[in-house]
Order: structure tokens, then sequence, then C-alpha cells
């Protein structure tokens, strides 16, 4: 059966990755769920060709993972690449898995005690997160480019209120370290992100959402303490003994 002819639920429930495509085209998957592809875009005045363009992407997306490589490119790319892609995603998709999250909590908490608990972690996470990426962009990043801008002209080291690079990398190693964790309970707290048997769309859409929110982080995290962390210890070090 062509996409088209197949029904907004069976799309979103196949491909969780479409759910966020319908949210941002107005289309519903839920309660209108049994319309096809084809009516759905119709019936909201959208190009049935985007729409098909978007929902391939979105999956395209998903398998594709990241696939860059960043151990020799400028830090002060990787840092616009984490920046606009790994901190956008966590602010969008943050508010929309809290809004998801209050919904299903609302429908399935009383019978599903593990739902309550999903939405109270993901909860102390997404502040935690909030806080550590301003910490990020108005601190840390801004700093590490100062850096990387006096090797490029030979200028001494830039001088930071907080010392070395050093510290300020500590703490936030520490606190991915502190999301991980979270990440972890609510992987065994969703049975691996496994909706149970016959779930609506939005939980289907929920867990999976909480799974590509895992595994995005799990990239974030490496890009910075992998590759961005390391390689700005070492270019502070290098700049000081030449200093």
């Amino acid at each position: 059966m062509q996409t088209i002819e197949k029904t907004v639920r069976e799309i979103a429930l196949e491909n969780p990755s479409s759910i966020r495509v319908f949210e941002t085209l107005g289309i519903d998957y839920c309660c209108g769920g049994k319309r096809s592809l084809s009516e759905a875009c119709s019936l909201a005045e959208i190009d049935i060709d985007k729409t098909l363009a978007l929902l391939e992407q979105a999956e395209l997306d998903r398998r594709s993972g990241q696939t860059s490589e960043w151990v020799t490119r400028p830090l002060s790319e990787l840092i616009a690449h984490i920046m606009e892609h790994h901190h956008a995603f966590v602010r969008r998709e943050t508010e929309r898995l809290v809004g998801m999250l209050a919904k299903i909590s609302a429908k399935h908490g009383p019978t599903r005690p593990e739902i309550p608990q999903i939405q109270s972690l993901f909860l102390v996470m997404a502040q935690e997160l909030s806080t550590h990426l301003l910490k990020e962009e108005q601190v840390l990043f801004p700093h590490i480019e100062r850096l990387e801008k006096a090797a490029e002209s030979g200028a001494p080291a830039p001088v930071a209120f907080f010392g070395s690079v050093a510290g300020p990398i500590s703490n936030m190693a520490a606190e991915h370290d502190d999301a991980g964790a979270i990440l972890a309970q609510l992987r065994e707290l969703s049975n691996g992100y496994t909706p149970p048997e016959g779930a609506c769309p939005t939980f289907v859409g929920l867990y999976s959402g909480l799974e590509d929110f895992e595994h995005d982080l799990h990239q974030h995290v490496h890009l910075e303490n992998n590759i961005l962390f390391p390689r700005a210890t070492e270019l502070e070090r290098a700049r000081q003994a030449r200093s």
C-alpha cells in the first residue's frame, strides 16, 4: 500500500518519527487518525508532495545519526553545530515531550504508575538541562572560541574569571553524567521505550520521542566530552605554554 493511501494513524504507529511532522503541519494523527494521508492533507490544505518529503526526511534523520567528523574541524564550527542542532533539539523536544507527558499522565497515570515517575524524572532533567545549556552558551563556549582566536592570531591565552577551562568543563561533564543517569532510569521504567500493546499514537509517539531524546543527547554528550572538551583543554595548555 502506498503511503498516501495509509491512514495517518497507521503511519504514526509504523514510523513514530512522522508524529513530529504531523504536529508541525497541524495534521490530527490521533482523533482524526482514521483518515488517509491524502485526505488529511486535503483537509488541512497541505501539499501532499511536501508532506511526503518531510516524512521521508524525518525517517532519514532518525536513521542517519551523527556521522560528521569533528576531530579536525574548527572548534567554532563544532560549537555552532552543537548549538544549532543539539541545543535547539533539546529545547524544542523538551517543550513537546512535556506536553505529551502531561496528556499521557492524565489519561493513563492512574493505571500505569510508571508514567508519573517518567514525567517527574523528565521534568527534573529538563530543568537541569535548561540551566546547563545556558552556562555552556554564555560562559564556556565563548571562552573556547576566544581561545581558538588567540591561537589563530598568536595572541596570549585569554584570561577568564573561572581560571582554567578545566573548571567549567569538569562541571559540564558531571552534569552530563547526571542527565545520563536519568535517561537510564527512563529507559528502565519504560521497558526500553516499549509502549503497551494497543497503545494510542500519542503514547507511541511519546516513547519514540523519549528514545530519540536519549539518542540525540548521547550524540550531544559525545561531541562535547570526547571531542570539544579535550581539544579545548589541549588548546589552552598549548597557548599557556607559549605565553
